[in-house]
């Protein structure tokens, strides 16, 4: 299928050209911050799983590996559920409050809780239930920023052809941080424990509230007041579900976690210790990974596709490689090369989808919406997570890949073949 792309002059391919979006005060004060909140918040996830795996906050058994398995499933579940639970109402709210002031707010929260956290490591007065506590209170910021993260980029960019590449740009700082934050958190943990990556974790919150709080952005419509959070719900429901290219690429996005990506996370480990070396070669397929996703959102900067979601549907196809790779018995260089292509196809899927939601829905109804596709994507995927040891057990991992990767390559012909979505054109505005 030939994909038109806008014409864009050959001079503004240059790279200076398409950091043109750095230019614009607001995106650049925002991306700084929230650039280094990302790098804090990617930290501290290995933080605490350290913090409960060698009971480092319960005084006496600090450092004696007194934490369990179970008791860090107890922790990440702590932080998972509660996004999941609030992000519908996260979304009310930034419509009803902007964007900005709920973000300010969830970064004072988050940063708060890290630095009690952090103290209460330092001085060992942290046992599991209150690590639970803290992390759930974490959960339920990050589940109130994230709709309201998604509404505020298209208030950052005035200029608004540079809208893909302000999400370009977003999409690069989490890649980067996803490989950077973790092998920085090691470093720190191993050398000055947890307490001091949670420590730093409050600060870099610090800065991306004092970036939001620096922001000069122009009045919007706001959601109607008077209203019942469940009214505004039902009305944000509304217009989610008369939106067909919306809500049929949720749907395409929620099955993808349950059925390729969930499997991947658990089944892919599982196959490179058996078959391709162990801990050292998963690590090269992660990072090669991340670095794809890096090198798509480098070739996504200054180019914006005449029908974004095509574009972002055969780019989603190549989700279907790493697992063929794996199903198939192939070996590690065919695995990598396929965790290549996943993560350049990762980064254009997420600008393109970025972007065209926030150029097609009304600006009183972005956060709303952001919500329920969040939500929509993400749902199924601790269940895809919970129930892939168990597949694979009856069925065999290579069969459990296997039916991800068709499937990827299925739903994707099934989504183009949609003309609300295959004919979606860039140049379209809110309410076509």
């Amino acid at each position: 299928m030939a994909v038109e792309t806008e014409r864009i002059p050959a001079r503004s391919r240059r790279l200076g050209d398409r950091l043109a979006v750095l230019g614009e005060r607001d995106f650049t004060r925002f991306f700084i911050g929230y650039t280094t909140s990302l790098l804090g918040s990617s930290m501290a996830p290995v933080a605490v799983a350290f913090a409960v795996l060698d009971g480092s906050g319960t005084g006496a058994g600090a450092g004696t590996g007194a934490g369990s398995g179970t008791d860090l499933g107890w922790v990440m579940a702590a932080r998972i559920l509660p996004v999941v639970l609030v992000l519908l109402a996260g979304g009310v709210i930034a419509d009803r409050l902007g964007s900005r002031r709920l973000m300010l707010g969830t970064d004072v929260l988050r940063g708060l809780v890290q630095a009690l956290f952090a103290a209460l490591l330092a001085a060992g007065h942290a046992p599991v239930w209150v690590m639970v506590v803290l992390v759930a209170v974490w959960g339920i910021g990050e589940g109130l920023f994230m709709p309201a993260f998604g509404a505020i980029v298209p208030d950052l960019v005035r200029r608004k052809e540079l809208l893909a590449d302000g999400n370009t740009l977003l999409g690069l700082s989490r890649s980067v941080s996803t490989v950077a934050g973790p092998a920085l958190a090691g470093l720190v943990t191993a050398t000055s424990g947890p307490a001091t990556v949670l420590l730093i974790d409050a600060v870099t919150y610090g800065v991306g509230a004092l970036a939001l709080a620096g922001l000069r952005l122009p009045d919007r419509p706001r959601a109607a007041d008077g209203g019942s959070m469940l009214r505004e719900l039902r009305s944000g429901w509304s217009e989610f579900t008369a939106r067909p290219w919306l809500w049929i690429t949720t749907a395409q996005m929620g099955l993808f976690n349950l059925l390729v990506w969930a499997p991947f996370l658990v089944l892919g480990p599982l196959t490179a210790q058996r078959e391709l070396g162990g801990a050292r070669a998963w690590g090269l397929v992660m990072g090669v990974y991340g670095a794809g996703a890096v090198l798509g959102g480098l070739l996504m900067l200054g180019r914006r596709p005449g029908r974004p979601l095509a574009v972002a549907t055969v780019a989603g196809l190549a989700w279907a490689l790493p697992s063929a790779a794996l199903a198939a018995g192939a070996g590690l260089p065919w695995v990598v090369a396929g965790a290549l292509a996943a993560g350049v196809g990762s980064a254009v899927c997420g600008t393109l989808f970025g972007t065209t939601t926030q150029r097609w829905v009304p600006a009183e109804l972005l956060g709303r919406l952001t919500s329920f596709g969040a939500l929509g994507a993400f749902v199924l995927g601790p269940l895809g997570l919970a129930a892939a040891g168990p597949l694979a057990d009856r069925f065999g991992a290579g069969r459990v890949l296997l039916l991800g990767a068709v499937w990827q390559v299925a739903a994707g012909v099934v989504v183009l073949g949609v003309p609300a979505v295959r004919n979606r054109r860039w140049e379209e505005g809110p309410g076509d």
